[in-house]
């Protein structure tokens, strides 16, 4: 596959069975470099709050110590859950983030609160926040801009620099959002994959120009996990597939080793939820890969396409990462 298209990872920085969020936040950072040298184009790590599974609920902070240990690949949020914040301090935050990366920073916003109704309330903010959405969009964009003379509210650092904002979404009001401000669109079909084609006509049929962005520009999230062998991939695979069973058992809890018979593991019903939430997904070995990453992209046409992978092992997810630089045909995917 030709590389015209950019292949991008998402992160979740996942605390593994048998570790600790020390240990994944380290594993993160490795990722990060490992990437890099294999010629990804963006690293994007994620929001959420009160999962033991997941090491990034300080993303910003996180994103800092990302960008700080690499050096040419493009960092940011896949994305900050906008109604926990105030438009202010995310401006305020991603400002300080560009003024000491400057052209590297992404922040990639959403309206989900990425958690439940009580850690909402921890957080001081509430879901009829999300409601407000659109709003706090445009406000935070506002603190980017220049600032103007006698200004009362500016960010600082944030006024005048350079962030790319992009909108997240799994459902058709982030591709409205994203289409009617003219801004950047990434779709979280890696988990929620039902309105991924009624979301793309939307976002291009609808996109109008902006000075943020002239063209519409659509990036897809998609499982991957690559290995040696078919066998080996699936295997691994069972790692997300067990852990989508937990969530939805309302269990989620740190990731799941691998297991060989993920048909004891789940009932139909659940085997049915998950195959449906996994459904844009990459598993197996060199060949396969290939082939799937090329039909998705052929199928679906993306701008860009981001890779999820949530292996147990980190060194096997370093190795699928590499298995899939190589597939796509990325500069330097010779690398270790």
């Amino acid at each position: 596959m030709s590389p015209s298209i950019p292949l991008s990872v998402l992160d979740l920085a996942p605390v593994c069975e048998g570790s600790d969020a020390a240990i994944a936040l380290g594993n993160s950072l490795d990722l990060a470099r490992h990437v890099e040298s294999l010629g990804y184009h963006r690293f994007w790590l994620a929001e959420h709050h009160n999962m033991t599974g997941i090491a990034s609920a300080a993303t910003a902070v996180l994103i800092a110590h990302v960008a700080a240990g690499t050096r040419t690949i493009r960092v940011g949020a896949g994305g900050i859950m906008l109604p926990n914040h105030s438009p202010l301090q995310v401006a305020e935050q991603f400002g300080t983030l560009a003024a000491l990366h400057p052209g590297r920073i992404d922040l990639g916003v959403g309206r989900a609160p990425g958690t439940d109704q009580a850690t909402a309330r921890a957080l001081r903010r509430y879901f009829d926040s999300a409601d407000r959405f659109p709003q706090d969009v445009q406000e935070l964009l506002g603190y980017f801009e220049p600032a103007e003379p006698g200004q009362a509210v500016r960010a600082v650092p944030g006024a005048g620099l350079e962030v790319p904002v992009w909108i997240l979404g799994s459902s058709l009001f982030g591709a409205q959002l994203a289409a009617a401000l003219g801004l950047p669109f990434a779709f979280a079909s890696h988990f929620a994959p039902d309105a991924m084609d009624q979301a793309l006509l939307l976002y291009h049929r609808d996109f109008r120009p902006s000075a943020r962005q002239r063209q519409p520009y659509a990036v897809l999230a998609v499982n991957v996990v690559a290995a040696a062998s078919d066998e080996q991939a699936r295997r691994l695979f069972t790692t997300a597939q067990q852990a989508f069973v937990n969530l939805r058992r309302g269990r989620p809890g740190l990731i799941p080793a691998p297991i060989d018979d993920i048909e004891a593991y789940w009932t139909p019903e659940e085997k049915a939820g998950v195959e449906r939430a996994l459904a844009c997904s990459v598993v197996g070995g060199p060949e396969t890969v290939a082939r799937g990453l090329a039909a998705f992209a052929q199928r679906h046409r993306p701008d860009e396409l981001i890779v999820v992978a949530n292996i147990h092992d980190h060194q096997a997810r370093r190795e699928s990462y590499k298995i899939a630089a190589q597939a796509w045909g990325l500069v330097g995917s010779g690398a270790g």
